[in-house]
């Protein structure tokens, strides 16, 4: 036959103590609410990740599975789609360096050139007038041109 017998600790005896007094109450309960600040302010002694890791043992074998899938699979589109934005992005930025730049540089010499022959035909024209003043007639002030639009009143 086993015989039963009660321990009593020194700890208990004291706590039964304080909780049966109703004055040992209201001062325990100021204890738990100072403690219970004082817990706040401390940090947990696990991390989040250990914390998630715990966590394993809730979800099923076969949701976590269908889960790492989707998210192996999220992850491979992604990176498949991130590479070929990036072919793309080489792609087009060498083809605007290698056909755009020099293409604009023609057009650029194209418009100076265009430019040099206008100020030459200015120049050619400006010659002109000096050495033939009598085939180009100067305008007076004062005189109305000659076979001219006269608008009324004038």
């Amino acid at each position: 036959m086993v015989k039963v017998e009660e321990i009593k600790d020194k700890d208990t005896t004291q706590a039964k103590s304080l909780y049966s007094n109703s004055e040992a109450s209201e001062s325990s309960s100021s204890l738990s609410s100072v403690s219970t600040t004082s817990s706040l302010g401390e940090e947990p002694e696990e991390s989040i990740t250990e914390r998630l890791s715990a966590l394993i043992d809730i979800v099923p074998p076969k949701t976590r599975k269908s889960i790492a899938d989707k998210v192996s699979a999220t992850a491979g589109f992604f990176g498949k789609s991130g590479k070929v934005l990036g072919n793309i992005v080489w792609v087009v930025t060498t083809s605007a360096l290698l056909i755009g730049l020099p293409l604009a540089l023609s057009l650029e010499d194209e418009a100076k050139i265009m430019a040099q022959e206008r100020e030459l035909e200015g120049q050619r024209e400006g010659q002109a007038m000096l050495a033939n003043p009598g085939l180009y007639p100067q305008a007076t002030p004062g005189s109305a041109p000659q076979g001219g639009l006269v608008p009324p009143g004038f």
